[in-house]
């Protein structure tokens, strides 16, 4: 036997196995990713925004308490002043008219009250500190504590008749309440304007 006439053994290794290359998306997948990527830069941009206001806001807020906390910074102290200025006027209740013009000394010594008093409030106000009139007002438990109460028939009921202590705000707070009396057995008060706080109660809190 020839050469020739030998068959050549068969290979039997397998070729390497190729992938068939993976299909194009359709129109449709696409067109549904689109929307979902639409839908995801949406969420993100909301999200964005709100976390921009909350920062906003966040500062917003932290620059009002600076600026409250300097506002108000002189509370206490105006509070304690604010004894001063009761015992001030309380030492001027002791000198009355009659009793100065009799005495020199008293008389120069009212006036010194007198300036000092006058002087003491330029401080308070300078502060943001005010006195609220409340005398022959309508009760208000916002401002006022009522002490007592008294039958007065000529004025309206709950009306402030007698103040024992001023009520003060600081800019636009209470600082303190007034100490008064309140008169019942008059005339029922007619209805107050809707700016103004009407309670309708008395708040007997001293």
């Amino acid at each position: 036997m020839t050469n020739a006439d030998q068959t050549t053994p068969s290979d039997n290794s397998e070729a390497p196995f190729e992938q068939a290359p993976a299909a194009a998306p359709s129109y449709e997948d696409l067109q549904r990713r689109l929307i979902e990527v639409e839908a995801l830069v949406d969420i993100l941009k909301a999200e964005r925004l709100t976390a921009l206001a909350e920062a906003e806001n966040a500062g917003k807020r932290a620059d009002k308490r600076i600026a409250d906390n300097a506002k108000y910074s002189v509370t206490n102290v105006a509070k304690a002043l604010l004894q001063v200025a009761d015992n001030l006027g309380r030492a001027l209740l002791a000198a009355p008219p009659e009793s100065r013009a009799a005495n020199e000394t008293l008389r120069n010594l009212a006036t010194g009250v007198e300036l000092t008093e006058k002087e003491l409030g330029t401080v308070l106000e300078n502060q943001g500190v005010r006195k609220l009139n409340v005398l022959n007002q309508p009760f208000d438990a916002n401002f006022h504590n009522a002490i007592q109460e008294v039958d007065n028939p000529t004025v309206p009921s709950g009306t402030v008749v007698q103040v024992f202590q001023d009520a003060y705000m600081i800019h636009d707070r209470l600082l303190r309440p007034a100490m008064v009396v309140v008169s019942k057995g008059g005339p029922k008060r007619e209805a107050a304007p809707s700016s103004t706080n009407g309670t309708g109660g008395v708040n007997a809190t001293v």
